[in-house]
Formats: C-alpha cells, structure tokens, sequence
C-alpha cells in the first residue's frame, strides 16, 4: 500500500494511496486524527480519513433519478438496503506530485451500474507549519452530460492522547437532520438543535452523547466553518471547511454500540459534507456539473495552543 509522509514544521501527516486516505495528521509527538495499521488492501476502520465521492453517506435502496432517467446503483451497504459513500474508497488514486511538504492523487471515477457519467477527481493535501493542513478536492465532468456530483471526507478528530469523553466539542450547526434508527436515512427537514442533546453551538463535554448524525445550518467566522474538539489542557484542534461544506456528519464510534475504534475505543468523525444523506434521490444540496466544468473545496486542520479564535500554534 503505497504510503507518503510530508513535513512542515512541527507538523507531519501521512497520506495513503488507496483511497486517497489521510492516514494521520500530527502536530509534534500529539496526534490530531485518529491513525490505524491494517493489512495491505484493506479498508480502514470505520473508513477513517478517506475521501466519499461522487456521494457521500446512503442512497435509499440505490436508486434515484437525475435528468428524467432513473439510476439503480449497487447495494453496498446491504443490510440497510443502502448504497453507500460512493466508489473511490478502495481504489488506488495515481499519484501526480509529490514534494516534501505536499502530495496530490487523481482518480477516474469511472462507470458502474447505476452510474453512466464521467468524473474525475483529484485530492491535494498541503501541509503549512502556521496553517497545518489544507485539503483541496476536485472533480470535474468530463463526459458528454451532466452529471450529479456530491463529496464527503471521513476524517477523525482528535487532541493527544487525551480521551474524548474528556474533550470539549463545538459543532457552529443550528440544525440537524432527523434519521432513522434502522437505515440512517432522512426523516422530514432539518430541525433546530436547540434545547437538544445535538447541540454543540456552545462548546460541551461530548461524554454521555452518542452521535451518527448530519448536522446544518452552520454559522461562518471569517469566512469558514470552524469545527473544534478541546482537550483538557486547552490545546485545540480545529477542522475547518469553506463554504461548500453545508453540512457535516458527526459520528461517534462506541463500544457500547459495537463499533469501537481500534486502539482508541470512543472516538469522534467529523466529516464535511457538501450534501446531506440520499441527497441522489432528493437532490437536496446537489451539485449538477455540465461537461467540462469543474468544482473545488477545501478544508483543513490545524492545532491551536488553546481554545478560542487564537492564532495557530
């Protein structure tokens, strides 16, 4: 499994072909992901770190329809009747540069049932020692049609080594999308997290909360949504979107519920998302790309020396 470690000051990351995965991000000796060992061509724990595209989350029984025509993609998440996080997770991404502080992948979406168009697309990780990291996804369209398009990253957050039960979490989300239990699809429209155990908007002890939950209407400050987990000595790390991330999936892995992180037991996904769950089928959020037209986003993380809108350590 091919592997690369860029270094910029005093932070380190380690990027992974396949899937084009972010392996781990540090700052110094502290860990600002969730990091993982598995055996070459297998996927990582809970999908850690990789890229989710040309979807994101489910699509209600694989089907939905885009230009009058309706599509039937693949059941991959079976047991729910869903399909799920797109078709780039496993594949090995080319990898078309390299230096020693940045790595980019490209990859041909390509065809599959269900799915007749043609993306492509590439992933730039970028490491600053005053910035930390900057991702930059693409995808352009480069078939006859349009095409549907939407984008997620499956990225764990993390500060040290401290547990995070014993973290503050601030999530700047008004709303967040009811789902149901048994297949984790949308329920109704986004409701208001007030008065409600997902609220985050005021930074608070994530211990005692269970989360697998897409979350909106999110406030900017300087013109980026700012997502912060806190350890106990103050030291902070921020994942940071821009504007295209209108949503972001915030799970908790838990023993408790079978789903425990390797190495870590409880531990916390925040995932960008440009659209919510099933936004296939319901287009909500939806990016239509025409031929020949490419979108861009970016987000990042960086280690502040504590909590607050300080300059990055």
């Amino acid at each position: 499994m091919a592997e690369y470690r860029i270094t910029a000051g005093d932070y380190s990351a380690i990027l992974v072909g396949r899937g084009a995965a972010l392996r781990e991000l540090r700052f110094g000796d502290r860990l600002l992901t969730e990091t993982w060992e598995v055996p070459e061509g297998t996927k990582p724990p809970m999908s850690a770190g990789l890229v989710l595209a040309p979807w994101p989350n489910r699509v209600a029984d694989g089907r939905f329809t885009f230009a009058g025509v309706e599509h039937h993609l693949e059941l991959t998440e079976p047991a729910r009747g869903n399909a799920i996080h797109g078709f780039v997770r496993t594949v090995d991404f080319a990898v078309v540069d390299v230096a020693t502080d940045a790595v980019a992948f490209t990859v041909d979406v390509g065809r599959h049932p269900g799915w007749p168009f043609d993306l492509t697309l590439g992933v730039h990780y970028q490491l600053a020692a005053d910035t930390g990291l900057t991702v930059t996804l693409t995808a352009s369209n480069v078939g006859d049609g349009a095409a549907p398009f939407a984008l997620g990253h499956h990225a764990f957050v993390r500060c040290g080594d401290a547990p995070i039960d014993d973290c503050l979490v601030h999530l700047p989300a008004a709303s967040m999308q009811p789902v149901d239990a048994q297949r984790q699809l949308p329920q109704g429209d986004p409701v208001s997290v007030a008065g409600t155990e997902f609220d985050f908007r005021t930074p608070r002890a994530l211990a005692g909360t269970w989360l697998d939950t897409p979350l909106t209407d999110l406030t900017a400050t300087d013109g980026r949504f700012r997502h912060r987990v806190s350890a106990p000595d103050g030291a902070t790390t921020e994942l940071w979107t821009d504007l295209n991330f209108g949503w972001v999936q915030v799970f908790t892995a838990d023993p408790a519920k079978g789903q425990e992180f390797p190495g870590r037991g409880r531990a916390l996904a925040i995932e960008p998302m440009t659209a919510p769950p099933d936004a296939l089928a319901t287009g909500h959020d939806l990016i239509t790309m025409e031929p020949g037209q490419s979108w861009t986003g970016t987000w990042g993380l960086v280690q502040f020396e504590r909590f607050g809108p300080e300059t990055p350590a």
